[in-house]
């Protein structure tokens, strides 16, 4: 996630900094920058340029400044809003599928601050079918939808998934286990849904759920052991909240292509490994994408996790786990659109 931090007085500027220090340790912040006041104009500029938002000022200059740039849940970036004394984080817009309402729980627990999340199914606990289409990182094909299935869900309907039984579906299933809190759901198989697909249908509404590919991109210095690289893939997991059978591919540099440990991981989880040719990655350019020196002048490249990741999940992709070391292996993971 990109975030832009916007305040206007010297205690919101402040408070800024600090939470940008506090955010650019967390490998799911991908670039996190401070802007401080000539706040319309910067909301301008910037909307639609970050993932989220984050506003320190009073609610009205927040509310005033953006009124005329909110177009749709699917497009809008999540937006939040904080108080000078960083008391209260308020998820303002964008609190599903644009990820406000985790990234204020995230905000609120680093500055010690109340969270305020209005959303209905949140406050009522049940879980919205935009929530576990971002959570599981899907696509919904007819988002006009949405507002029916989640009042649905609400007045205790029940919700249906109908799967391919060839498909891999354990996340789904794990998913479903452990968040459906009191819900009513079920969970059915039919070779009429294409392999990977999910059909959910609440009260008579269909929406069909597609997996965006998840692409995890691996760096490792030479010797590294499948077992030693499995760790460090496992702690990505558990800090994305992914399930192994979500990730669609493996990926590094062709200089990479003869390492037994990758190979042999490969293998175990029985997801494939693309190794990605040194002239792509030499030609590749992102300014998501972290340079180290090191290995430029080993290879000729800036890079190997995080530019073969967003290369094999393909065009317009982005990383929502930015290059980490783990004892000798870099992990990052890129998601396509």
């Amino acid at each position: 996630m990109n975030v832009a931090i916007i305040s206007v007085s010297k205690k919101g500027y402040e408070l800024s900094i600090k939470l940008k220090k506090l955010l650019d340790s967390d490998s799911t912040i991908i670039k996190c920058d401070v802007y401080h006041k000539d706040v319309k104009n910067t909301f301008n500029l910037l909307f639609y340029e970050y993932d989220s938002i984050i506003a320190i000022m009073a609610s009205g200059i927040l509310i005033r400044s953006i009124s005329h740039l909110i177009k749709s849940k699917t497009t809008d970036p999540a937006i939040l809003n904080v108080d000078d004394n960083g008391n209260f984080v308020i998820s303002m817009l964008s609190g599903h599928l644009g990820g406000a309402n985790k990234l204020t729980l995230k905000i609120a627990d680093l500055i010690d601050a109340t969270a305020v999340i209005t959303t209905s199914t949140d406050v009522n606990k049940k879980l919205g079918i935009d929530v576990l289409a971002k959570d599981l990182y899907l696509s919904i094909d007819n988002t006009k939808e949405i507002l029916h299935f989640n009042k649905s869900i609400l007045d205790g309907k029940k919700v249906s998934f109908t799967v391919n039984a060839n498909a891999k579906n354990d996340y789904l299933y794990d998913y479903l286990n452990n968040n459906t809190l009191e819900m009513d759901v079920s969970i059915y198989f039919s070779s009429r849904i294409k392999n990977g697909e999910i059909e959910a249908e609440c009260d008579n509404h269909k929406i069909i759920l597609k997996p965006r590919k998840i692409v995890f991109g691996i760096g490792c210095r030479r010797g590294k052991t499948c077992n030693e690289i499995n760790k460090a893939v496992n702690k990505v997991l558990n800090e994305l909240n992914i399930h192994k059978s979500r990730i669609n591919m493996l990926s590094s540099a062709e200089i990479k292509k003869d390492e037994s440990g990758l190979l042999e991981l490969s293998k175990s989880l029985d997801i494939p490994i693309n190794f990605v040719d040194l002239d792509r990655l030499k030609l590749f350019r992102s300014e998501d994408v972290q340079k180290s020196e090191f290995v430029m002048s080993k290879f000729g490249i800036y890079g190997v996790c995080e530019p073969s990741a967003l290369i094999t999940a393909g065009f317009d992709s982005k990383l929502i786990y930015k290059k980490t070391a783990f004892d000798g292996v870099t992990v990052s993971v890129a998601l396509s659109k």
